[in-house]
């Protein structure tokens, strides 16, 4: 008698592929789940991209936005004025989106836009006061801020660069002068 030939074993079985836009959506979610509103957004803003229509990015869109939102609000009443600028300047970057249904938010998107400019004017007379007072690196961390949440912004843009060399000047002149 021949001994019987034993199969070799199966290869073991692949679970399917997720979808790339089910895997966005999901980091997003772990995001929205852990607070990270923006980050949320940028992953459900991926999702949609890959796979428009994506039901769960339209489920759960709107109420990162808000939360985003709302997070600028709480941000701003903490004296936390450059996270404010950014969770605001997010809210204004995603209200548009395809996925949002912004008719349905409690505020506009005139309103964001409103928050964002009185910041960045607030902060502007700062950082002009500092310089006038001569306290030159406080004007120029302002305009840093005022750039840290929009890069565009070129008044601030210009005042850091001035007032960037003026405090190089002083660093080199000899103490006393």
């Amino acid at each position: 008698m021949e001994p019987l030939a034993v199969p070799p074993p199966a290869p073991a079985a692949k679970p399917p592929e997720i979808p790339l836009a089910d895997q966005r959506f999901a980091e997003g979610m772990r995001a929205f789940q852990e607070g990270g509103y923006g980050r949320a957004l940028e992953l459900f803003s991926g999702a949609w991209q890959e796979k428009p229509g994506h039901a769960g990015v339209a489920r759960e869109f709107d109420g990162a936005v808000l939360a985003l939102k709302k997070n600028g609000d709480a941000a701003f009443a903490q004296g936390m004025w450059e996270e404010a600028g950014k969770r605001w300047m997010g809210t204004l970057r995603f209200i548009n989106h395809p996925a949002a249904n912004p008719r349905g938010y409690p505020f506009t998107q005139s309103e964001v836009r409103a928050k964002v400019d009185n910041l960045t004017a607030a902060l502007t007379v700062m950082a002009l006061t500092e310089y006038r007072r001569g306290d030159v690196p406080s004007a120029i961390a302002r305009w840093k801020s005022i750039l840290s949440y929009d890069p565009g912004h070129e008044e601030a843009a210009h005042s850091l660069q001035t007032a960037t060399k003026q405090l190089e000047t002083l660093k080199k002149m000899p103490p006393g002068k």
